[in-house]
């Protein structure tokens, strides 16, 4: 079974003590996902519709994490983040070069 196992729930240990694996793979995900959604989706919004977008995102880390036992979510997500940040960096770069 170890050998199925994404790299985060072996670092985790997910399979020798499940029950603390599982909630710091659930707290990776949450934070990767806040990650990419920040660096490729977030617009300025109201309090409010910020907790629902959290709250929604944190229901939906759920599943995911139950998938990021045996399948890359994690890694999935670490890959997002560094193209988004190139993106963004690229983004940043060009609008520089342009009003400079």
């Amino acid at each position: 079974m170890l050998e199925k196992m994404s790299f985060f729930a072996k670092l985790y240990n997910v399979d020798v003590n499940p029950e603390v694996g599982m909630w710091l793979l659930y707290g990776t995900i949450i934070i990767f996902s806040i990650i990419v959604y920040n660096l490729g989706f977030a617009r300025k919004l109201s309090l409010l519709k910020n907790v629902v977008i959290y709250t929604v995102l944190m229901l939906g880390c759920t599943i995911l994490t139950f998938f990021a036992v045996f399948l890359p979510v994690g890694e999935g997500l670490v890959v997002a983040i560094l193209i988004l940040s190139m993106y963004k960096l690229r983004l940043r770069q060009a609008k520089h070069s342009k009003a400079g």
